[in-house]
């Protein structure tokens, strides 16, 4: 046996066991497996044992092992979940929804119908003059070309999609750059791809805050990450809103020497042009590979170097792909071609340090409802909520849920379900977020918290705040707060993944306890039909006095909370369609469970052994 026990208290009084509150292991350091010590566990005894003088025998194992491996566990041993015996939750839509529901589905499908417009806005990419440019003249490859060739199949998470339509500064379909997540030799990668042919690769405001946002999301889940580098910098008229502060380009440098400090692996592909700023994305990533004749490196390009000394240089001479591999040294890897740079770039993924999981060949219990349902149960506005449960057996493995507190704090839905095989505990607003319904949220997160499982909120907040007419109203009000705040602090504070879905309204504060985006959830998504403000339409009345600044209010409201307002400035991951959510949720269960596979990550502490 090779495990030793080093006690802090040693004492023995008739039949008390002795303490022990710190172990250690010595002789054969494979004897503690840390990947592995909550799936082999084993009870001891007190007693001594003349072939190992060890006071600690091994009573019982609760894995199935050899006796000759019994202290440790083998690589090889497949683990398994605890079996399933979940209630089938009641998902079925009766007579009387009906009406409700028929209103919801007009709703939706006029959403739906915007949703489609802006998705063919942005497969235009900068339009037809700029992609004719881009492919004819510069004889470059379409970026979402380049991700066919990069990734192994086009079953990638695209993130904000819709970022930079309708900003004050016109139209920068998809933000200038696409961001995801997608697959690389079977290994989830953050992707960063620059688009060209938006305003010519320069970046904007939105531009940069998608970028930071992509590398949030790596570091969040320890993704690693690619970037497609074909940028022609920042937009100098808009320069005081992409250089000076904490989160503006700067940032983006910042984050990936975090990044590398974090053994997050990043690999940059110079596909283009790599001006100013942007030089230093490849100088700064562990890998960097450039492709002849259109990639190219410098701080100052040509037309400056004329302006500066009259010295007339070309691209290539200056900062091109020869020079960098050849003699600078900036890259590490030269591709005649586009296509051989992908190729080089899976390459270099494959030598990461994973041990990904063997697919897992059986598939998962579909819902027992018809998820298309859910168009008529995304809520056209607040006084059309329907039942969550509804929602949630639609979402979830065989439409079951282990509801906890069924009987208290009614307002507010949570329990346990899988999802694509994934355990996850459900958060799910299903009226306002009473005193009550506040204090079993926090209960619910902490538990979850507690036991490992990711978080999934959806989303639907009351309009406004609660009224105040009376002392006693007042009373419950201040209660309200106080539990609201209490659950507020769970949700920051756990450390479990979180994602969430805004299924109706967010609104005040309400949603900073549903895990809003400035509680950081991991992921967070928005339905079409989803009002972001802090209060919504119609529910100004209260809070100013005039009828013309009620319908001023108002018109501001209807504009700004709509779900297309928010994801254009970013404040999301994307709007999804109902019917998605299950998939796309179980895609970012997916992403998240992956960082468990790395083998390079930073050393863990030896655990203490719980007696």
């Amino acid at each position: 046996m090779y495990c030793c026990m080093l006690s802090r208290s040693f004492h023995i009084k008739r039949n008390k066991l002795i303490q022990l509150t710190r172990a250690s292991f010595s002789q054969n350091p494979q004897s503690w497996d840390t990947s592995s010590k909550l799936f082999s566990r084993t009870t001891y005894r007190c007693t001594h044992s003349p072939v190992s003088g060890s006071l600690w025998q091994p009573l019982t194992h609760r894995t199935h092992q050899p006796a000759a491996s019994s202290c440790c566990m083998s690589s090889t041993v497949h683990r398994r979940r605890l079996p399933s015996a979940f209630p089938v939750i009641d998902g079925e839509l009766h007579p009387v929804h009906r009406h409700v529901y028929e209103a919801n589905l007009r709703n939706s499908l006029i959403c739906q119908q915007k949703y489609l417009e802006h998705k063919e806005k942005i497969m235009k990419g900068g339009g037809e003059n700029a992609i004719a440019r881009h492919t004819l003249r510069n004889r470059k490859v379409l970026v979402r070309d380049r991700l066919r060739m990069l990734l192994d199949d086009e079953d990638y998470l695209e993130l904000s999609p819709f970022a930079g339509l309708g900003l004050p500064y016109g139209d920068i379909p998809s933000a200038g750059c696409l961001t995801g997540i997608g697959k690389i030799n079977g290994l989830w990668c953050v992707f960063i791809a620059n688009d060209a042919t938006v305003k010519g690769g320069t970046a904007y405001p939105i531009t940069v805050k998608k970028q930071l946002r992509a590398q949030v999301v790596a570091m969040q889940n320890r993704l690693p990450s690619v970037y497609l580098v074909d940028s022609g910098g920042a937009f100098l008229p808009l320069q005081s809103e992409i250089f000076p502060d904490s989160n503006h380009g700067g940032r983006t440098f910042f984050n990936e020497a975090v990044m590398s400090a974090m053994k997050i692996p990043q690999v940059a592909v110079v596909c283009g042009s790599c001006t100013a700023g942007g030089a230093y994305v490849p100088t700064m990533s562990e890998e960097a590979v450039i492709v002849h004749r259109i990639g190219t490196i410098f701080l100052g390009g040509p037309p400056l170097v004329k302006a500066a000394t009259g010295e007339e240089v070309s691209p290539e001479d200056l900062g091109g792909a020869r020079l960098h591999s050849e003699v600078s040294g900036c890259v590490d890897h030269f591709a005649a071609a586009e296509i051989e740079a992908y190729e080089c770039t899976r390459n270099i993924i494959s030598t990461l340090n994973y041990e990904l999981p063997e697919e897992d060949s059986t598939q998962a219990e579909e819902p027992l409802y018809n998820v298309d349902d859910l168009m008529g149960l995304a809520p056209h506005c607040y006084n059309h909520s329907m039942d969550v449960r509804l929602i949630v057996s639609r979402l979830t493995d065989g439409s079951r849920f282990q509801e906890f507190k069924a009987r208290y704090g009614t307002p507010l839905l949570t329990g346990f379900a899988r999802i694509e095989g994934h355990q996850v505990g459900i958060v799910a607003n299903n009226g306002e977020l009473t005193y009550e319904a506040s204090l079993k949220g926090s209960h619910f997160v902490q538990l979850c918290d507690q036991r490992d499982i990711p978080l999934i909120f959806l989303q639907n907040t009351a309009p406004e705040p609660a009224h105040t007419f009376s002392q006693t109203k007042a009373e419950s009000n201040t209660n309200r707060l106080k539990a609201q705040g209490s659950m507020m602090s769970a949700v920051a504070c756990a450390s479990v993944p979180k994602i969430t879905v805004v299924i109706g309204g967010c609104h005040g504060g309400e949603s900073y306890a549903m895990c809003g985006r400035a509680f950081d959830p991991n992921f967070l998504f928005l339905w079409p039909n989803a009002r972001v403000s802090i209060l919504a339409p119609g529910h100004s009345d209260t809070f100013v006095q005039t009828e013309e600044e009620i319908t001023q209010i108002n018109e501001m409201l209807e504009e700004e909370s709509s779900a297309f307002f928010s994801t254009g400035r970013l404040w999301d991951d994307g709007v999804i369609l109902p019917q998605d959510t299950r998939k796309v949720l179980s895609k970012c269960l997916k992403i998240i469970k992956q960082q468990e596979y790395q083998m390079s990550r930073e050393k863990m502490r030896t655990p203490l052994l719980r007696l």
